[in-house]
């Protein structure tokens, strides 16, 4: 059995920690419920077919206030080691993954763990956690602001509503698209054969810190 589990071992890399993966889960549970009661709360005529007004404004206004802080609560502390090492990743482009982006993917690349896509959503992701909750503070708490405040908040609220929406659908069929990524969201491990073909720069940098641990 030793040998069977050394075999697995080495043919798989852990993507994300169970501190990743709750934190996205996590996420993906209060976006989910942002959006659920957005819809009410913008098309009125939804109100009373599910939940109450009050009810549906209380959760999304709970949810939108829970937001960042699986983010936080994985970023901090020693648990926090590899989101925090992914975090600078997906803050660090390269020429080529600028190149890429630029081209819409038409010219090559050696991908790190991320490819640039999934870096720009994460960075949106984050953006757009902080505009909605300073945006919707405004909405929430709006006698404490300026009339010029509160339409602003109106409106970008509402129009990067629609952008989540668009981003949270098309990251879904992207997911069920690719179901070795999304398999590793559930259990941690891609095989060292994805990796190859998807994310060459990780692989080689996985490869050579494990030959440096095993040499020691």
């Amino acid at each position: 059995m030793t040998i069977t589990h050394t075999a697995q071992s080495a043919t798989r890399l852990l993507r994300f920690d169970r501190v990743q993966r709750g934190a996205h889960w996590a996420n993906a549970a209060l976006f989910g419920l942002l959006m659920f009661t957005a819809i009410p709360l913008y098309f009125g005529s939804f109100f009373g077919i599910v939940m109450q007004r009050h009810l549906m404004a209380q959760i999304h206004l709970w949810s939108g206030l829970a937001l960042p802080f699986p983010i936080i609560v994985s970023v901090v502390g020693p648990w926090g080691r590899q989101m925090r090492r992914d975090v600078r990743r997906i803050n660090y482009w390269t020429r080529s993954e600028i190149e890429w982006m630029r081209t819409l993917g038409k010219s090559s690349i050696e991908a790190d763990k991320f490819n640039p896509g999934q870096k720009l959503n994460a960075i949106f992701i984050g953006a757009v956690i902080i505009l909605m909750l300073a945006t919707g503070s405004v909405l929430q708490w709006f006698r404490l602001f300026p009339v010029p405040w509160r339409v602003g908040a109106t409106f970008v609220h509402d129009v990067f509503a629609y952008a989540i929406f668009a981003a949270v659908i098309g990251h879904v069929i992207m997911a069920l698209t690719h179901p070795e990524p999304l398999r590793s969201m559930f259990t941690g491990w891609v095989s060292e054969k994805w990796a190859a073909l998807h994310a060459t720069s990780w692989l080689r940098e996985e490869s050579s810190t494990k030959d440096m641990t095993n040499s020691r």
